[in-house]
């Protein structure tokens, strides 16, 4: 009966209907196996270190030369960290991968203590004190800010664990440049609106109970309207393939969605310091950002190389924030700064698909085997 175009319209038609809901479910990395010295080897995730708000991953190869260790910082912006599972996988070719695994705040006990823009920053910090000297640090859009802080900070300190690198991709470092509807969003209303209209509480039926939190399907539901049109276009196709049986590009579009559609709630403060401080008084950007009390000062930064990467038809993050990144570090030598603007992406092609593996991976697996 599945071969009957009848029978086909009806299930994709159902089929649709029941994929119309978030989860609040990480999805597996499935990352099993990798390429690695020209040949496939075994991986296996393992707990390198752990706190209430993250537990630090680490992608096990089976081979007695890994590469160059990176720790690779995901995004908090209401998915879970499996969003840059495609990264990962094409890391893993030629490095030791350590990825920053966020937990859902709804799921963190209000005993843990809140979690800012500081404990981020921290958490960077200490997962580099974890990875030990000569790693290389990668951050993909939100985390570019505490990313470049927690490296300004250790330079400051003269850390002995401060990275040897640290690749920032298209994150808004200087939200003022080139300024998208998310940055347009921020500035529309001050603090306190946020803090009144868009935050909940987590119900008692939950670990996090009383915890304070910006659920994420507000967040991915804002990253939906910002363009509907591409998304119903998706969709639409999706439905087209599933009818006519074209299981393969069916099955593209679902694990897309699947993954989009997989929320996580961020902590309240985190949140509402993250609008404030990046993208109402561009705190790091005009030199008033603070970590512990201490400003944060880039021009701190001498021995670590800096890339940045960004997407030509990036329309969550402008062009121009992350290459802002190269003027705050002042004291950095200009053959340690490299900047790449992809051609031909949009916000998630600078860390997945066709052209993240074929033209910006190389520049990022150059610059830390440049840097090693």
């Amino acid at each position: 009966m599945a071969d009957q175009l009848g029978v086909r319209t009806v299930a994709a038609g159902y089929e649709m209907l029941s994929r119309a809901q978030f989860t609040h479910e990480r999805p597996p990395f499935g990352i099993t196996t990798a390429r690695s010295g020209g040949r496939s080897v075994q991986v296996e995730e393992q707990v390198a270190d752990a706190t209430p708000f993250c537990t630090l991953l680490h992608f096990v190869k089976d081979t007695p030369s890994p590469g160059p260790r990176v720790l690779l910082v995901a995004p908090l912006s209401g998915h879970f960290s499996t969003l840059v599972r495609e990264t990962v996988r094409t890391m893993l070719r030629d490095h030791d991968v350590y990825l920053t695994d966020w937990h859902n705040a709804r799921d963190v006990p209000v005993a843990a203590g809140r979690f800012g823009l500081d404990e981020y920053t921290e958490h960077v910090i200490d997962f580099l004190a974890v990875l030990g000297p000569g790693a290389h640090v990668m951050a993909v859009c939100q985390p570019c800010v505490p990313v470049l802080a927690a490296t300004a900070v250790m330079a400051s300190n003269a850390h002995p664990a401060k990275p040897k690198s640290m690749i920032l991709m298209a994150g808004p470092i200087d939200a003022r440049v080139s300024p998208t509807s998310v940055n347009e969003l921020a500035m529309s209303h001050p603090i306190d609106w946020f803090e009144q209209h868009v935050l909940d509480t987590v119900p008692g039926r939950y670990p996090g109970g009383g915890r304070r939190v910006y659920p994420g399907f507000l967040q991915v539901t804002a990253f939906l309207g910002m363009n509907p049109q591409r998304h119903l276009r998706s969709h639409m196709q999706l439905y087209r393939d599933l009818v006519s049986g074209d299981k393969v590009s069916a099955q593209i579009t679902k694990n897309f969605y699947d993954e989009y559609f997989a929320v996580l709630d961020m902590a309240a403060e985190f949140y509402l310091e993250t609008v404030q401080k990046v993208f109402q008084d561009f705190a790091l950007a005009t030199g008033t950002l603070t970590y512990r009390g201490e400003i944060v000062d880039p021009a701190c930064i001498s021995r670590t190389a800096l890339l940045t990467v960004e997407a030509e038809r990036d329309d969550v993050c402008g062009v121009g924030q992350t290459l802002a990144a190269h003027d705050l570090c002042k004291r950095m030598k200009p053959f340690r700064k490299k900047h790449h603007l992809q051609a031909g992406v949009g916000h998630y092609g600078v860390f997945s698909g066709r052209r993240w593996e074929t033209q910006v991976y190389p520049i990022v697996r150059a610059v830390i085997q440049a840097n090693d």
